[in-house]
Protein backbone atom coordinates (compact mmCIF):
# COMPACT_ATOMS: atom_id res chain seq x y z
CA UNK A 1 0.00 0.00 0.00
CA UNK A 2 0.63 3.58 -0.16
CA UNK A 3 2.08 4.99 3.30
CA UNK A 4 3.67 8.00 2.58
CA UNK A 5 3.66 10.68 -0.29
CA UNK A 6 5.99 13.90 0.30
CA UNK A 7 6.03 16.56 -1.78
CA UNK A 8 8.06 19.90 -2.18
CA UNK A 9 8.08 22.73 -4.45
CA UNK A 10 5.72 21.11 -6.69
CA UNK A 11 3.10 23.13 -8.71
CA UNK A 12 1.58 25.63 -5.98
CA UNK A 13 2.40 22.87 -2.98
CA UNK A 14 5.03 24.29 -0.69
CA UNK A 15 6.03 20.96 1.30
CA UNK A 16 3.77 18.70 1.68
CA UNK A 17 3.59 14.92 3.81
CA UNK A 18 0.78 12.59 3.64
CA UNK A 19 0.52 9.29 5.84
CA UNK A 20 -2.31 7.23 4.38
CA UNK A 21 -4.39 4.16 5.33
CA UNK A 22 -5.43 0.92 4.09
CA UNK A 23 -9.04 0.57 2.59
CA UNK A 24 -10.43 3.51 1.01
CA UNK A 25 -8.84 6.86 1.49
CA UNK A 26 -10.62 9.36 0.06
CA UNK A 27 -9.32 13.50 -0.68
CA UNK A 28 -12.02 16.07 -0.84
CA UNK A 29 -11.96 20.19 -0.78
CA UNK A 30 -12.76 23.10 -2.72
CA UNK A 31 -12.40 23.19 -6.62
CA UNK A 32 -8.65 24.12 -6.97
CA UNK A 33 -7.36 23.48 -3.59
CA UNK A 34 -4.98 21.22 -5.24
CA UNK A 35 -6.01 17.72 -5.02
CA UNK A 36 -5.49 16.74 -8.55
CA UNK A 37 -2.46 17.97 -8.01
CA UNK A 38 -1.67 15.50 -5.46
CA UNK A 39 -2.26 12.50 -7.80
CA UNK A 40 -0.44 14.46 -10.36
CA UNK A 41 2.69 14.55 -8.31
CA UNK A 42 2.54 10.92 -7.31
CA UNK A 43 2.02 9.81 -11.11
CA UNK A 44 5.57 11.79 -11.55
CA UNK A 45 7.22 9.29 -8.71
CA UNK A 46 5.58 6.50 -10.76
CA UNK A 47 7.76 7.37 -13.64
CA UNK A 48 4.74 9.69 -15.51
CA UNK A 49 6.32 12.64 -17.97
CA UNK A 50 7.43 15.74 -16.06
CA UNK A 51 7.93 19.15 -16.97
CA UNK A 52 9.95 22.45 -15.37
CA UNK A 53 6.69 24.21 -15.32
CA UNK A 54 5.73 21.70 -12.67
CA UNK A 55 8.44 23.12 -10.39
CA UNK A 56 6.89 25.93 -7.90
CA UNK A 57 7.87 29.24 -9.26
CA UNK A 58 10.70 30.67 -6.96
CA UNK A 59 12.32 27.21 -6.77
CA UNK A 60 15.21 25.38 -8.31
CA UNK A 61 13.53 21.62 -8.33
CA UNK A 62 10.74 19.80 -6.81
CA UNK A 63 10.96 17.03 -5.32
CA UNK A 64 8.04 13.79 -4.81
CA UNK A 65 8.82 10.65 -2.53
CA UNK A 66 6.30 7.72 -2.48
CA UNK A 67 6.74 5.13 -0.02
CA UNK A 68 5.22 1.48 0.24
CA UNK A 69 5.00 -1.13 1.97
CA UNK A 70 3.73 -4.64 1.84
CA UNK A 71 2.15 -7.29 3.95
CA UNK A 72 2.26 -9.50 1.41
CA UNK A 73 5.52 -9.76 -0.45
CA UNK A 74 4.31 -11.91 -3.72
CA UNK A 75 2.87 -8.63 -4.85
CA UNK A 76 6.02 -7.06 -5.18
CA UNK A 77 6.81 -6.16 -8.90
CA UNK A 78 10.65 -5.65 -8.36
CA UNK A 79 11.98 -9.60 -8.44
CA UNK A 80 12.31 -9.36 -12.30
CA UNK A 81 13.42 -6.20 -12.48
CA UNK A 82 16.95 -6.67 -10.69
CA UNK A 83 15.85 -4.32 -7.70
CA UNK A 84 16.47 -5.12 -3.77
CA UNK A 85 13.63 -4.49 -1.90
CA UNK A 86 12.19 -5.64 1.43
CA UNK A 87 9.00 -4.93 2.86
CA UNK A 88 9.34 -1.03 1.69
CA UNK A 89 9.98 0.64 -1.67
CA UNK A 90 10.88 3.98 -2.16
CA UNK A 91 10.04 5.84 -5.54
CA UNK A 92 11.53 9.28 -5.67
CA UNK A 93 12.19 11.73 -8.43
CA UNK A 94 13.32 14.80 -8.91
CA UNK A 95 12.88 17.59 -11.38
CA UNK A 96 15.69 19.94 -11.93
CA UNK A 97 14.70 23.66 -13.82
CA UNK A 98 17.42 23.01 -16.27
CA UNK A 99 14.76 20.66 -17.83
CA UNK A 100 16.37 17.39 -16.16
CA UNK A 101 14.62 14.92 -13.89
CA UNK A 102 16.63 11.87 -11.73
CA UNK A 103 14.84 9.04 -10.35
CA UNK A 104 15.87 6.85 -7.37
CA UNK A 105 14.40 3.19 -6.52
CA UNK A 106 14.94 2.25 -3.10
CA UNK A 107 17.93 5.27 -2.54
CA UNK A 108 19.78 3.71 -6.08
CA UNK A 109 19.97 5.50 -9.13
CA UNK A 110 17.64 4.21 -11.89
CA UNK A 111 16.21 5.18 -15.14
CA UNK A 112 12.58 6.76 -15.50
CA UNK A 113 12.04 3.84 -17.57
CA UNK A 114 13.00 1.75 -14.52
CA UNK A 115 10.54 4.08 -12.12
CA UNK A 116 7.61 3.78 -14.27
CA UNK A 117 8.13 -0.24 -14.83
CA UNK A 118 8.01 -0.36 -11.16
CA UNK A 119 5.16 2.54 -10.51
CA UNK A 120 2.91 -0.09 -13.09
CA UNK A 121 3.25 -3.06 -10.41
CA UNK A 122 2.32 -0.66 -7.94
CA UNK A 123 -0.53 1.68 -9.06
CA UNK A 124 -2.92 2.04 -11.27
CA UNK A 125 -4.30 5.58 -11.68
CA UNK A 126 -7.82 5.82 -13.03
CA UNK A 127 -8.43 9.39 -14.81
CA UNK A 128 -7.20 12.09 -17.11
CA UNK A 129 -3.54 10.05 -16.55
CA UNK A 130 -1.25 7.61 -18.66
CA UNK A 131 -0.34 5.70 -15.85
CA UNK A 132 -3.40 2.94 -16.38
CA UNK A 133 -2.04 -0.90 -17.49
CA UNK A 134 -6.10 -1.69 -17.96
CA UNK A 135 -6.08 0.24 -20.84
CA UNK A 136 -3.37 -2.12 -22.47
CA UNK A 137 -4.50 -4.75 -24.76
CA UNK A 138 -2.27 -7.14 -23.43
CA UNK A 139 -3.34 -7.14 -19.85
CA UNK A 140 -6.81 -6.89 -20.87
CA UNK A 141 -6.09 -10.37 -22.42
CA UNK A 142 -4.50 -11.45 -19.26
CA UNK A 143 -7.58 -10.24 -17.11
CA UNK A 144 -10.05 -11.95 -19.57
CA UNK A 145 -8.29 -15.30 -18.50
CA UNK A 146 -8.37 -14.91 -14.99
CA UNK A 147 -11.96 -14.08 -15.36
CA UNK A 148 -12.64 -17.37 -17.61
CA UNK A 149 -10.63 -19.18 -15.66
CA UNK A 150 -8.08 -19.79 -18.50
CA UNK A 151 -4.87 -19.35 -16.64
CA UNK A 152 -3.67 -23.01 -16.57
CA UNK A 153 -4.54 -23.39 -20.49
CA UNK A 154 -2.76 -20.19 -21.60
CA UNK A 155 0.14 -21.21 -19.20
CA UNK A 156 0.24 -24.48 -21.03
CA UNK A 157 -0.45 -22.91 -24.14
CA UNK A 158 2.80 -20.82 -23.30
CA UNK A 159 4.83 -24.03 -22.30
CA UNK A 160 4.13 -26.00 -25.42
CA UNK A 161 4.50 -22.39 -27.73
CA UNK A 162 7.87 -21.79 -26.62
CA UNK A 163 8.71 -25.58 -27.03
CA UNK A 164 7.46 -25.65 -30.84
CA UNK A 165 9.26 -22.34 -31.14
CA UNK A 166 12.41 -23.79 -30.28
CA UNK A 167 11.87 -27.03 -32.41
CA UNK A 168 11.39 -24.24 -35.43
CA UNK A 169 14.47 -22.48 -34.50
CA UNK A 170 16.84 -25.76 -34.68
CA UNK A 171 15.17 -26.89 -37.90
CA UNK A 172 16.04 -23.43 -39.35
CA UNK A 173 19.28 -23.68 -37.86
CA UNK A 174 19.96 -27.37 -39.35
CA UNK A 175 18.65 -25.82 -42.57
CA UNK A 176 21.08 -23.40 -42.95
CA UNK A 177 23.86 -26.17 -41.90
CA UNK A 178 22.54 -28.10 -44.63
CA UNK A 179 23.06 -25.00 -47.07
CA UNK A 180 26.67 -25.10 -45.54
CA UNK A 181 27.22 -28.98 -45.34
CA UNK A 182 29.27 -29.74 -48.62
CA UNK A 183 31.13 -26.80 -48.55
CA UNK A 184 32.12 -27.26 -44.67
CA UNK A 185 32.52 -31.27 -45.43
CA UNK A 186 34.89 -30.17 -47.99
CA UNK A 187 37.16 -27.60 -45.96
CA UNK A 188 36.80 -30.24 -42.91
CA UNK A 189 37.89 -33.29 -45.13
CA UNK A 190 40.30 -31.41 -46.76
CA UNK A 191 42.13 -29.84 -42.92
CA UNK A 192 42.21 -33.67 -41.53
CA UNK A 193 43.60 -34.65 -44.64
CA UNK A 194 46.61 -32.18 -44.81
CA UNK A 195 47.24 -32.96 -40.85
CA UNK A 196 46.98 -36.66 -41.17
CA UNK A 197 49.50 -36.49 -44.29
CA UNK A 198 51.96 -34.69 -42.41
CA UNK A 199 51.87 -37.82 -39.77
CA UNK A 200 53.12 -34.77 -36.92
CA UNK A 201 54.15 -35.93 -33.68
CA UNK A 202 54.57 -34.30 -30.13
CA UNK A 203 57.76 -32.83 -29.67
CA UNK A 204 59.08 -33.22 -33.43
CA UNK A 205 59.94 -29.80 -33.92
CA UNK A 206 61.65 -29.51 -31.19
CA UNK A 207 63.95 -32.40 -32.48
CA UNK A 208 64.30 -31.48 -36.14
CA UNK A 209 65.06 -27.88 -34.87
CA UNK A 210 68.48 -29.57 -32.63
CA UNK A 211 69.04 -31.64 -36.10
CA UNK A 212 68.86 -28.47 -38.02
CA UNK A 213 71.36 -26.93 -36.16
CA UNK A 214 73.76 -29.90 -35.86
CA UNK A 215 73.18 -30.15 -39.61
CA UNK A 216 73.93 -27.07 -40.66
CA UNK A 217 77.74 -27.20 -38.26
CA UNK A 218 78.91 -30.50 -39.74
CA UNK A 219 82.18 -29.02 -40.79
CA UNK A 220 82.56 -27.34 -38.22
CA UNK A 221 81.69 -29.96 -35.59
CA UNK A 222 83.69 -32.80 -37.18
CA UNK A 223 86.64 -30.61 -37.43
CA UNK A 224 86.19 -29.99 -33.67
CA UNK A 225 85.89 -33.94 -32.82
CA UNK A 226 88.93 -34.62 -34.83
CA UNK A 227 90.63 -32.66 -32.62
CA UNK A 228 89.81 -33.29 -29.23
CA UNK A 229 90.14 -36.98 -30.82
CA UNK A 230 93.78 -35.95 -31.74
CA UNK A 231 94.64 -34.04 -28.33
CA UNK A 232 93.39 -37.10 -25.75
CA UNK A 233 94.78 -40.26 -27.65
CA UNK A 234 95.85 -40.05 -31.44
CA UNK A 235 98.65 -37.04 -31.50
CA UNK A 236 102.19 -37.99 -30.33
CA UNK A 237 102.18 -37.08 -26.55
CA UNK A 238 98.39 -37.59 -26.24
CA UNK A 239 96.69 -36.85 -22.92
CA UNK A 240 95.78 -40.39 -22.54
CA UNK A 241 99.29 -41.74 -23.42
CA UNK A 242 100.80 -38.95 -21.33
CA UNK A 243 98.45 -39.79 -18.56
CA UNK A 244 99.28 -43.53 -18.44
CA UNK A 245 102.76 -42.85 -18.08
CA UNK A 246 102.32 -40.48 -15.47
CA UNK A 247 100.89 -43.26 -13.36
CA UNK A 248 103.30 -45.72 -13.90
CA UNK A 249 105.99 -42.88 -12.16
CA UNK A 250 102.80 -43.05 -9.62
CA UNK A 251 103.15 -46.65 -8.98
CA UNK A 252 106.94 -46.62 -8.92
CA UNK A 253 106.63 -43.82 -6.38
CA UNK A 254 104.29 -45.07 -3.92
CA UNK A 255 106.44 -48.46 -3.15
CA UNK A 256 109.15 -45.97 -2.53
CA UNK A 257 106.92 -43.51 -0.64
CA UNK A 258 103.60 -44.94 0.85
CA UNK A 259 102.46 -41.01 0.79
CA UNK A 260 101.94 -40.77 -3.16
CA UNK A 261 99.49 -43.81 -2.68
CA UNK A 262 97.00 -41.58 -2.41
CA UNK A 263 97.39 -39.60 -6.07
CA UNK A 264 97.73 -42.42 -7.71
CA UNK A 265 94.15 -43.61 -6.71
CA UNK A 266 92.91 -40.74 -7.92
CA UNK A 267 94.77 -41.09 -11.35
CA UNK A 268 93.34 -44.66 -11.09
CA UNK A 269 89.70 -43.00 -10.80
CA UNK A 270 90.13 -40.96 -13.57
CA UNK A 271 91.57 -43.21 -16.21
CA UNK A 272 88.54 -45.55 -16.81
CA UNK A 273 86.51 -41.58 -17.08
CA UNK A 274 89.13 -40.72 -20.05
CA UNK A 275 89.33 -43.89 -21.51
CA UNK A 276 85.69 -43.79 -21.78
CA UNK A 277 85.15 -40.08 -23.07
CA UNK A 278 88.13 -40.98 -25.67
CA UNK A 279 85.45 -43.77 -26.77
CA UNK A 280 82.48 -41.62 -26.79
CA UNK A 281 84.62 -39.11 -28.91
CA UNK A 282 85.63 -42.25 -31.12
CA UNK A 283 82.02 -42.77 -31.78
CA UNK A 284 80.30 -39.57 -32.37
CA UNK A 285 83.08 -39.20 -35.20
CA UNK A 286 80.87 -41.10 -37.07
CA UNK A 287 77.58 -39.35 -35.91
CA UNK A 288 78.75 -36.57 -38.05
CA UNK A 289 79.36 -38.52 -41.05
CA UNK A 290 75.24 -37.81 -42.44
CA UNK A 291 74.19 -38.15 -45.84
CA UNK A 292 73.74 -34.20 -46.63
CA UNK A 293 70.43 -34.61 -48.04
CA UNK A 294 69.22 -35.24 -45.11
CA UNK A 295 69.36 -31.52 -44.26
CA UNK A 296 67.05 -30.59 -46.81
CA UNK A 297 64.48 -33.34 -45.60
CA UNK A 298 64.82 -31.16 -41.92
CA UNK A 299 64.55 -28.17 -43.49
CA UNK A 300 61.33 -29.14 -45.43
CA UNK A 301 59.56 -30.42 -42.81
CA UNK A 302 59.76 -27.58 -40.48
CA UNK A 303 58.28 -25.28 -43.28
CA UNK A 304 55.70 -27.91 -43.46
CA UNK A 305 55.33 -27.82 -39.73
CA UNK A 306 55.11 -23.52 -40.11
CA UNK A 307 52.56 -23.59 -42.32
CA UNK A 308 50.32 -25.78 -41.09
CA UNK A 309 50.76 -24.14 -37.48
CA UNK A 310 50.20 -20.78 -39.66
CA UNK A 311 46.79 -22.37 -40.10
CA UNK A 312 45.56 -24.77 -37.45
CA UNK A 313 47.58 -23.57 -34.37
CA UNK A 314 50.83 -22.50 -32.60
CA UNK A 315 52.38 -25.72 -31.53
CA UNK A 316 52.49 -29.24 -33.19
CA UNK A 317 50.23 -30.20 -29.78
CA UNK A 318 47.70 -27.62 -30.59
CA UNK A 319 47.89 -28.75 -34.86
CA UNK A 320 46.70 -32.33 -33.69
CA UNK A 321 44.18 -31.01 -31.56
CA UNK A 322 42.74 -28.84 -34.30
CA UNK A 323 42.23 -32.17 -36.30
CA UNK A 324 40.59 -34.28 -33.85
CA UNK A 325 37.87 -31.46 -33.38
CA UNK A 326 37.16 -31.14 -37.08
CA UNK A 327 37.03 -35.09 -37.25
CA UNK A 328 34.16 -34.53 -34.56
CA UNK A 329 32.62 -31.81 -36.45
CA UNK A 330 32.73 -33.53 -39.48
CA UNK A 331 30.51 -36.69 -38.00
CA UNK A 332 28.38 -34.25 -36.65
CA UNK A 333 27.29 -32.94 -39.93
CA UNK A 334 26.86 -36.71 -41.40
CA UNK A 335 23.72 -37.34 -38.51
CA UNK A 336 22.09 -33.81 -39.41
CA UNK A 337 19.77 -35.57 -41.83
CA UNK A 338 18.82 -37.60 -39.53
CA UNK A 339 18.41 -35.45 -36.67
CA UNK A 340 16.21 -33.32 -39.17
CA UNK A 341 14.16 -35.86 -40.32
CA UNK A 342 13.62 -35.93 -36.25
CA UNK A 343 12.84 -33.01 -35.69
CA UNK A 344 10.19 -32.44 -38.53
CA UNK A 345 8.03 -35.52 -37.05
CA UNK A 346 8.10 -33.88 -33.51
CA UNK A 347 7.55 -30.30 -35.06
CA UNK A 348 4.13 -31.73 -36.54
CA UNK A 349 3.20 -33.39 -33.90
CA UNK A 350 3.80 -30.37 -31.33
CA UNK A 351 1.95 -28.26 -33.84
CA UNK A 352 -1.29 -30.23 -33.86
CA UNK A 353 -1.53 -30.20 -30.18
CA UNK A 354 -0.95 -26.61 -29.88
CA UNK A 355 -3.68 -25.80 -32.48
CA UNK A 356 -5.83 -28.08 -31.19
CA UNK A 357 -5.10 -26.53 -27.49
CA UNK A 358 -5.40 -22.81 -29.02
CA UNK A 359 -8.79 -23.40 -30.60
CA UNK A 360 -9.77 -24.68 -27.18
CA UNK A 361 -8.39 -21.88 -25.34
CA UNK A 362 -9.95 -19.14 -27.81
CA UNK A 363 -13.49 -21.07 -27.33
CA UNK A 364 -13.40 -20.86 -23.17
CA UNK A 365 -12.35 -16.76 -24.05
CA UNK A 366 -14.96 -16.57 -26.14
CA UNK A 367 -17.50 -17.85 -23.97
CA UNK A 368 -15.99 -15.75 -20.68
CA UNK A 369 -15.71 -12.18 -22.91
CA UNK A 370 -19.86 -12.25 -23.58
CA UNK A 371 -20.49 -13.23 -19.62
CA UNK A 372 -17.97 -10.59 -18.49
CA UNK A 373 -19.41 -8.01 -21.31
CA UNK A 374 -22.99 -9.06 -19.40
CA UNK A 375 -21.32 -7.92 -15.61
CA UNK A 376 -19.24 -5.21 -16.58
CA UNK A 377 -22.78 -3.70 -18.36
CA UNK A 378 -24.69 -4.56 -15.22
CA UNK A 379 -22.09 -2.85 -13.19
CA UNK A 380 -21.88 0.37 -15.59
CA UNK A 381 -26.38 0.99 -15.29
CA UNK A 382 -25.62 1.15 -11.67
CA UNK A 383 -23.14 3.93 -11.87
CA UNK A 384 -25.39 6.06 -13.96
CA UNK A 385 -23.82 4.57 -17.61
CA UNK A 386 -26.79 2.35 -18.29
CA UNK A 387 -27.04 3.75 -22.15
CA UNK A 388 -23.32 2.35 -22.05
CA UNK A 389 -21.74 -0.23 -24.27
CA UNK A 390 -19.05 -2.37 -24.20
CA UNK A 391 -17.73 -5.51 -26.08
CA UNK A 392 -14.61 -7.36 -25.44
CA UNK A 393 -13.16 -7.89 -28.92
CA UNK A 394 -11.56 -10.82 -29.99
CA UNK A 395 -9.27 -10.93 -32.81
CA UNK A 396 -6.17 -13.48 -34.11
CA UNK A 397 -2.75 -12.72 -33.93
CA UNK A 398 -0.45 -11.77 -35.75
CA UNK A 399 2.20 -14.31 -35.11
CA UNK A 400 3.71 -17.48 -36.95
CA UNK A 401 0.59 -19.96 -37.90
CA UNK A 402 -2.09 -17.03 -36.18
CA UNK A 403 -0.40 -17.90 -32.86
CA UNK A 404 1.41 -16.01 -30.08
CA UNK A 405 3.02 -17.29 -26.62
CA UNK A 406 -0.64 -16.14 -24.70
CA UNK A 407 -2.50 -18.24 -27.51
CA UNK A 408 -4.59 -17.65 -30.86
CA UNK A 409 -6.15 -14.53 -29.62
CA UNK A 410 -5.85 -10.64 -28.77
CA UNK A 411 -8.36 -9.29 -26.88
CA UNK A 412 -9.27 -5.39 -26.66
CA UNK A 413 -12.01 -3.58 -24.51
CA UNK A 414 -14.24 -1.71 -26.78
CA UNK A 415 -16.67 0.89 -25.07
CA UNK A 416 -19.12 4.27 -26.30
CA UNK A 417 -20.78 5.86 -23.24
CA UNK A 418 -23.29 7.20 -26.01
CA UNK A 419 -25.91 4.83 -28.04
CA UNK A 420 -25.66 4.96 -31.39
CA UNK A 421 -21.83 5.85 -31.10
CA UNK A 422 -19.10 3.31 -32.52
CA UNK A 423 -17.55 1.63 -29.73
CA UNK A 424 -14.06 2.75 -29.74
CA UNK A 425 -10.58 1.33 -27.24
CA UNK A 426 -10.69 2.19 -23.69
CA UNK A 427 -7.68 4.13 -24.30
CA UNK A 428 -9.51 6.45 -26.54
CA UNK A 429 -12.43 7.02 -24.48
CA UNK A 430 -12.00 11.10 -24.09
CA UNK A 431 -14.03 11.50 -20.44
CA UNK A 432 -11.82 11.31 -17.59
CA UNK A 433 -14.47 10.77 -15.67
CA UNK A 434 -16.40 8.48 -17.75
CA UNK A 435 -12.85 6.06 -18.20
CA UNK A 436 -12.93 6.11 -14.12
CA UNK A 437 -16.17 4.50 -13.88
CA UNK A 438 -15.61 2.31 -16.64
CA UNK A 439 -12.46 0.93 -14.72
CA UNK A 440 -14.42 1.17 -11.55
CA UNK A 441 -17.01 -1.44 -13.51
CA UNK A 442 -14.13 -3.69 -14.72
CA UNK A 443 -12.63 -4.20 -11.62
CA UNK A 444 -15.67 -4.26 -9.42
CA UNK A 445 -16.92 -6.86 -11.77
CA UNK A 446 -13.82 -8.83 -12.81
CA UNK A 447 -11.54 -7.79 -9.91
CA UNK A 448 -12.26 -10.90 -8.15
CA UNK A 449 -10.77 -12.71 -11.01
CA UNK A 450 -7.04 -11.36 -9.58
CA UNK A 451 -7.42 -13.24 -6.76
CA UNK A 452 -7.76 -16.54 -8.75
CA UNK A 453 -4.48 -19.28 -8.19
CA UNK A 454 -2.55 -18.33 -10.93
CA UNK A 455 -4.31 -15.33 -11.90
CA UNK A 456 -2.66 -12.42 -12.74
CA UNK A 457 -0.66 -10.23 -9.56
CA UNK A 458 -3.29 -7.91 -8.66
CA UNK A 459 -2.31 -3.94 -8.81
CA UNK A 460 -2.31 -3.15 -4.84
CA UNK A 461 -2.95 0.54 -5.41
CA UNK A 462 -5.76 1.81 -7.36
CA UNK A 463 -6.83 5.59 -7.64
CA UNK A 464 -9.94 7.11 -8.58
CA UNK A 465 -9.72 10.86 -9.90
CA UNK A 466 -13.40 12.62 -11.39
CA UNK A 467 -15.07 9.24 -10.44
CA UNK A 468 -18.29 10.89 -9.37
CA UNK A 469 -18.12 13.03 -12.68
CA UNK A 470 -21.86 14.12 -13.85
CA UNK A 471 -23.44 11.62 -10.95
CA UNK A 472 -25.06 12.11 -7.77
CA UNK A 473 -28.05 10.61 -5.72
CA UNK A 474 -28.47 7.23 -6.01
CA UNK A 475 -25.51 6.04 -8.51
CA UNK A 476 -23.37 8.73 -6.25
CA UNK A 477 -23.99 5.73 -3.28
CA UNK A 478 -23.56 3.22 -6.03
CA UNK A 479 -20.20 4.24 -6.83
CA UNK A 480 -19.72 4.37 -3.04
CA UNK A 481 -20.23 1.16 -2.53
CA UNK A 482 -18.09 -0.28 -4.98
CA UNK A 483 -14.84 1.46 -4.10
CA UNK A 484 -15.67 0.19 -0.47
CA UNK A 485 -15.78 -3.20 -1.96
CA UNK A 486 -12.62 -3.17 -3.72
CA UNK A 487 -11.06 -1.37 -0.85
CA UNK A 488 -12.17 -4.67 1.21
CA UNK A 489 -10.82 -6.69 -1.38
CA UNK A 490 -7.36 -6.25 0.05
CA UNK A 491 -6.16 -3.14 -1.95
CA UNK A 492 -6.16 0.24 -0.84
CA UNK A 493 -8.03 2.88 -3.07
CA UNK A 494 -7.63 6.37 -2.90
CA UNK A 495 -10.11 8.61 -4.20
CA UNK A 496 -10.45 12.39 -4.88
CA UNK A 497 -14.13 13.22 -4.87
CA UNK A 498 -16.96 15.91 -4.49
CA UNK A 499 -19.47 13.73 -3.57
CA UNK A 500 -20.39 13.27 0.24
CA UNK A 501 -21.61 10.01 -0.46
CA UNK A 502 -18.16 8.68 -1.23
CA UNK A 503 -16.74 10.64 1.89
CA UNK A 504 -18.77 9.36 3.78
CA UNK A 505 -17.77 5.59 3.13
CA UNK A 506 -13.96 6.04 3.17
CA UNK A 507 -12.26 4.46 5.67
CA UNK A 508 -10.06 7.71 6.15
CA UNK A 509 -10.81 11.30 4.70
CA UNK A 510 -8.32 14.15 4.07
CA UNK A 511 -9.24 17.45 3.52
CA UNK A 512 -7.34 19.35 1.00
CA UNK A 513 -7.31 23.41 1.27
CA UNK A 514 -5.56 25.99 -0.04
CA UNK A 515 -4.30 28.94 1.57
CA UNK A 516 -3.38 32.20 0.03
CA UNK A 517 -0.61 34.69 1.77
CA UNK A 518 -0.12 38.25 0.38
CA UNK A 519 2.79 37.16 -2.04
CA UNK A 520 2.24 33.21 -2.15
CA UNK A 521 -0.20 30.24 -1.61
CA UNK A 522 0.36 27.02 -0.32
CA UNK A 523 -1.92 23.91 0.14
CA UNK A 524 -2.12 21.87 3.29
CA UNK A 525 -3.59 18.14 3.83
CA UNK A 526 -5.73 17.40 7.31
CA UNK A 527 -6.81 14.10 7.91
CA UNK A 528 -10.45 14.30 9.72
CA UNK A 529 -11.81 12.66 12.23
CA UNK A 530 -14.86 12.45 14.40
CA UNK A 531 -16.51 15.98 14.31
CA UNK A 532 -14.40 17.43 11.75
CA UNK A 533 -15.09 15.11 9.37
CA UNK A 534 -18.84 15.04 9.91
CA UNK A 535 -18.76 19.41 8.93
CA UNK A 536 -16.84 18.44 5.93
CA UNK A 537 -19.38 16.45 4.65
CA UNK A 538 -22.06 18.88 6.00
CA UNK A 539 -20.61 21.57 3.58
CA UNK A 540 -20.05 18.96 0.64
CA UNK A 541 -23.60 18.81 0.73
CA UNK A 542 -25.26 22.01 1.39
CA UNK A 543 -22.23 24.55 0.90
CA UNK A 544 -22.05 25.33 4.39
CA UNK A 545 -22.75 24.09 7.53
CA UNK A 546 -26.74 24.00 9.26
CA UNK A 547 -28.38 21.80 11.52
CA UNK A 548 -30.18 20.10 8.30
CA UNK A 549 -26.55 19.46 6.30
CA UNK A 550 -25.25 18.44 10.25
CA UNK A 551 -27.73 15.54 10.81
CA UNK A 552 -27.56 14.68 6.81
CA UNK A 553 -23.71 14.01 7.75
CA UNK A 554 -24.37 11.73 10.11
CA UNK A 555 -27.10 9.73 8.37
CA UNK A 556 -24.90 9.63 5.74
CA UNK A 557 -21.75 8.21 8.25
CA UNK A 558 -23.47 6.02 9.84
CA UNK A 559 -25.12 4.31 6.98
CA UNK A 560 -21.69 4.00 5.77
CA UNK A 561 -20.38 2.07 8.79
Amino acid sequence: MLRELRIKDFAIIEELSIEFDGGLNVLTGETGAGKSIIIDALGVALGERAYTEMIKTGAQAASVEALFDFENKALLPFETMGIEGGEEVILRRLISSTGKSRAYINGAMATTQALLEAGKGLVDIYGQHEHQSLLAPQNQLLLLDDFAGTVPEREKFSILFAEVSSIRNRISALAEARRERAQKEDLLSFQISEIAAANLREGEEEQLEEERKILSNLTRLRELIEGIYSLLYEDEGASFARLKKARALLAEMSGIDAGAGETLSLIDSALPLIEEAVMLVRSGRDRYEMDPKRLDHVMERLELIKRLKKKYGESIEEIIRFKERAQAELEALSELEETGAGLESRLKEKEEALKKLGEELSKKREKGARTAEKMVLSVLAELALEKADLRIDLKGTEGHGGMGPDGMDRAEFLFTANPGEALKPLSKVASGGELSRVMLAIKSALGKCDKKEGGASEIPVLIFDEVDAGIGGATAENVARKLKELARSGRQVLCVTHLPQIASAADAHYLVEKNLKKDSVSVRVKRLRAKDREEEIARMLAGKLTGVSLRHARELLERAL
